[in-house]
């Protein structure tokens, strides 16, 4: 009965894996081969760890399947594996969520909290007090835990993309740790990080993209933007430039998810060429200057309040960036 109920979840609550395919989604086509072709090996990759979770027997044999991923794309079969586990102890009982976490998917926990945004994306609102993990002792709980909800915008920005990306709509706020007024913003954060797949990292497209929205949205957007590029790639060198030319005035938001990017690669072990690429060109920096930085900008003590410590932190990093900072360098 127990696996019945899974595997009914999982049809109703999953795509399968040709509905997360550009051409079903009606995004710009890829090139049949270059970097760009491979993104789409990304949404794969979540549909593939939301399945193996759903259906394996527990966490060692979860982990065990998510081991076939390659290092490049097993983050995002924690994201989805992690999407399961969330479903899974909301609607039901269980820890899975956090016994994952605590054990092997310990190195990827910053994607796996976008796999909690995700399965947000498919709860009612009603149940959101329960699907983040308790997860006291690691070094990044509860402050990133903001990326659960940039997690939720990406999947509203790749899912309805009519509603989210070519009319601009306005996400309803929502209480997360006490700061109700910022949810918007990381919501704009998951948004902006879709566009890259969404205009399949074609940066013209991206811009484009960006600004129509208001003025006010533009700074998370291309924060995600960056953020994206970095982790995901799907071009070269001359192409991350591109990027950061259009960024303009919003290059230090671009630079500040592109260091984050390599931070997330570098907890899990395994820096793509691509990662190390967007980092030198879209921040100047090494990869180990990278993960100084944000090791440097200590995460401040704290996680309510009108400006959350997860934004503190990023705009430490992002003040790294600004002209006058760079001046002093």
């Amino acid at each position: 009965m127990a696996r019945t109920l899974r595997s009914l979840r999982r049809v109703l609550l999953a795509p399968d894996l040709a509905e997360v395919s550009f051409a079903r989604r009606g995004f710009a086509p890829l090139p049949a081969d270059g970097p760009a072709a491979r993104l789409e090996d990304v949404p794969r990759a979540v549909v593939c760890g939301f399945e193996w979770a759903m259906e394996a027997r527990g966490i060692e044999e979860t982990a065990h399947r998510l081991e076939l991923l390659a290092p490049e794309q097993r983050g995002f079969g924690y994201e989805g594996a992690t999407m399961a586990f969330t479903v899974l102890d909301v609607t039901g009982r269980g820890h899975r969520t956090r016994e994952l976490l605590n054990g092997p998917g310990r190195p990827h926990v910053l994607l796996a909290y976008i796999g909690i945004g995700f399965a947000m994306a498919r709860l009612p609102r009603v149940l959101w007090g329960k699907v983040l993990p308790d997860l006291t002792g690691q070094p990044y709980h509860p402050v990133m835990s903001w990326l659960a909800v940039d997690g939720y915008g990406f999947d509203l920005a790749y899912f309805h993309t009519r509603r989210w990306v070519d009319e601009q709509r306005v996400p309803a706020s929502y209480p997360w740790q006490g700061a109700p007024a910022y949810f918007p913003r990381a919501v704009d954060q998951g948004i902006g990080r879709a566009l890259w797949f969404v205009h399949g990292a074609r940066p013209e497209r991206v811009d484009a993209a960006i600004r129509a929205f208001a003025e006010h949205r533009q700074p998370d957007l291309w924060s995600g933007a960056g953020l994206a590029a970095a982790f995901a790639g799907g071009c070269g060198a001359d192409t991350f430039a591109v990027l950061r030319r259009l960024a303009g005035r919003h290059a230090p938001e671009l630079a500040q998810g592109a260091v984050f990017a390599v931070r997330a690669r570098d907890l899990a072990g395994y820096v793509p060429e691509h990662s190390a690429v967007a980092a030198r060109v879209l921040t100047g920096l090494s990869v180990e200057a990278a993960v100084a930085l944000t090791d440097d900008s200590a995460l401040p003590d704290g996680a309510g309040g009108p400006v959350p410590a997860y934004e503190r932190w990023r705009g430490a990093i992002r003040a790294h960036f600004r002209p006058e900072a760079v001046d002093r360098r």
